[in-house]
């Protein structure tokens, strides 16, 4: 359970790992997922917010919150698979 537990935390987290690791610039690689792991951070501090109770309960804040899930899973999504088409351009598989 550790090893699997590891080996998910290397897919999102460690750039020898995940698909940012296609993109040939550290120094971007880097800014990339510290943009994403910004974002992330964003999303599950309104979640924190919404359960506590610091925000009421209304129809749209409750679109928001679950928009706020799904828009920076997204991102993330096409983050990855751009480091990967880019990786697969520059390698002439396309």
């Amino acid at each position: 359970m550790v090893k699997k537990i590891v080996e998910m935390y290397r897919i999102i987290m460690d750039l020898r790992y995940n698909p940012l690791r296609f993109i040939p610039d550290p120094i971007l690689q880097g800014y990339l997922l510290m943009a994403l792991f910004v974002m992330w951070c964003l999303f599950f501090g309104l979640i924190a917010i919404y359960h506590l109770g610091w925000l009421g309960y209304s129809i749209p804040l409750s679109i928001g919150v679950h928009l706020s899930l799904v828009v920076p899973a997204i991102i993330t999504n096409a983050v990855f698979l751009a480091a990967e088409k880019e990786q697969a351009h520059d390698e002439g598989d396309i």
